[in-house]
């Protein structure tokens, strides 16, 4: 058995991933970052990493004992945080924050949900920042580091994005008639979660050391796998 800790245990992707979690007999306990109160039920594995203050977060970290899994949702929208440089200080610099705190905690593997088009030299920011977290975090030398990259994530969303919502509509629409016609280009978020926790678990079993990229492909071969 393993202990994790998750960051955006609230989000689309990371709620998915702390329900597996708090469900999987491989891992022992997890620590869960939150602002507010969690929805999942009661669990003797869950323990709350709780601040409204996010700044604060890499100082909680837990290190004695230090989880051995760090995976992180955490994410918002240009919208949510009101620009695009408010969006890099949570997307970008509290994720790398995040994931020092883990490194220097002795964590040994680090999984990100990251992005298909993460590119630290492409000309749109959301892009441009994903590839600079993956860099970054690289630069740390974890002893697995798990860059999980999807494409549109389907699934229910609390905020409102119009535009999107019809684009995920369309997709859960044509995976209701065969997941081949949408695979290739959006994942459920409860897959992407499975493939998230399947690919923590098989790095803390000794495999894929170093920078391992799960692609879309990928993300759906181990989102049908046990865990």
């Amino acid at each position: 058995m393993t202990s994790a800790a998750v960051v955006g245990s609230t989000g689309l992707v990371g709620s998915h991933i702390l329900s597996q979690l708090l469900t999987n007999s491989s891992i022992s306990s997890v620590h869960a970052y939150t602002r507010r109160e969690l929805p999942n039920p009661a669990s003797t594995k869950l323990k709350t990493l709780s601040s409204t203050d996010t700044t604060m977060w890499p100082s909680l970290f837990p290190t004695s004992p230090s989880p051995k899994i760090f995976f992180s949702g955490l994410g918002t929208t240009r919208g949510q945080a009101g620009g695009v440089e408010a969006q890099r200080k949570i997307d970008l610099d509290l994720n790398f924050d995040l994931a020092k705190a883990a490194k220097d905690a002795g964590c040994t593997t680090y999984v990100l949900i990251s992005s298909t088009s993460a590119n630290s030299k492409s000309s749109i920011p959301y892009s441009k920042m994903k590839g600079e977290l993956e860099d970054k975090v690289k630069e740390l030398g974890f002893k697995h580091t798990v860059f999980v990259r999807p494409g549109l994530i389907v699934g229910s969303r609390e905020d409102s994005r119009p535009a999107e919502a019809i684009v995920r509509s369309i997709a859960s629409g044509l995976g209701k008639l065969s997941p081949m016609l949408v695979n290739s280009w959006a994942q459920d978020a409860g897959v992407i979660a499975k493939a998230a926790v399947n690919a923590g678990l098989q790095c803390e079993e000794g495999k894929n050391e170093g920078v391992w990229t799960v692609g879309q492909k990928e993300i759906i071969e181990l989102g049908k796998e046990k865990n």
